[in-house]
């Protein structure tokens, strides 16, 4: 699953502890994420994306299996 919360961060200006601390996961989760080495929750990803107001699928893309 490929993300643009890198993008979105900094957008708004937000550090990885700054959008941690908005929606109560540690920092390294919100890496994690960035890296594609863990893939939220539904209720992460739409905290997520209410912090950013933007929609879910603005923020998370599925791989095609080619990508992969």
């Amino acid at each position: 699953m490929k993300n643009t919360i890198h993008v979105q961060r900094a957008i708004h200006k937000m550090t990885q502890a700054d959008l941690s601390e908005a929606i109560g996961v540690s920092r390294q989760t919100i890496n994690s994420i960035e890296k594609n080495r863990y893939v939220p929750s539904t209720v992460l990803a739409l905290k997520i994306a209410r912090t950013f107001k933007v929609s879910v699928e603005e923020l998370f893309e599925l791989e095609d299996s080619d990508d992969r």
